[in-house]
């Protein structure tokens, strides 16, 4: 019996739904068909549930660390590096080009979502949570946040999805 793989699961999936609203018709049918046709990393569980613990960390450009502040490529590198024991560095767009590119129906926890944020190509990058939600380290409020891929600014500059999992 495998159960201590779910429980993260289980845990993320109930903090997301008590810290949202509700979901749109558009959040569903997307979340319905990922669940349906994705299997669950456990490599990717264990990267979104860390990164949940860097909410509120402090943006800082080329920040690598939370304790000297973290941009979105930094935070990815540090969590993957962290949580998962993965080597991803570079720039948003370098990590883009090393990932396997997927649609986003079939984004997974843990999986990299990017955006077009600077009128530059895969200028963006966050981390996928599960429910159309994704953790990210953006300069504006200078903060860790979660953010919905359907709220309007990022779905106007939503570019691809990416794994770096099996």
């Amino acid at each position: 019996m495998h159960v201590p793989v779910l429980i993260p699961v289980v845990l993320v999936t109930l903090w997301l739904a008590a810290c949202g609203g509700p979901a749109t018709r558009q959040d569903a049918s997307i979340e319905t068909i990922s669940q349906q046709s994705v299997v669950v990393s456990e490599k990717g569980n264990e990267v979104a549930i860390y990164a949940l613990g860097l909410i509120d960390t402090g943006y800082r450009f080329g920040g690598k660390n939370p304790e000297a502040g973290l941009d979105c490529s930094g935070m990815v590198s540090y969590i993957y590096g962290q949580a998962a024991g993965m080597k991803v560095r570079g720039s948003a767009a370098d990590i883009a080009r090393n990932g396997r590119a997927i649609e986003r129906a079939a984004l997974r926890p843990g999986d990299l979502v990017f955006f077009n944020t600077r009128n530059q190509p895969f200028s963006h990058v966050g981390i996928y949570l599960g429910e159309a939600r994704f953790i990210h380290a953006p300069a504006t409020n200078g903060r860790v946040r979660i953010d919905r891929l359907n709220d309007r600014y990022y779905a106007q500059r939503f570019e691809a999805a990416r794994t770096f999992f099996d």
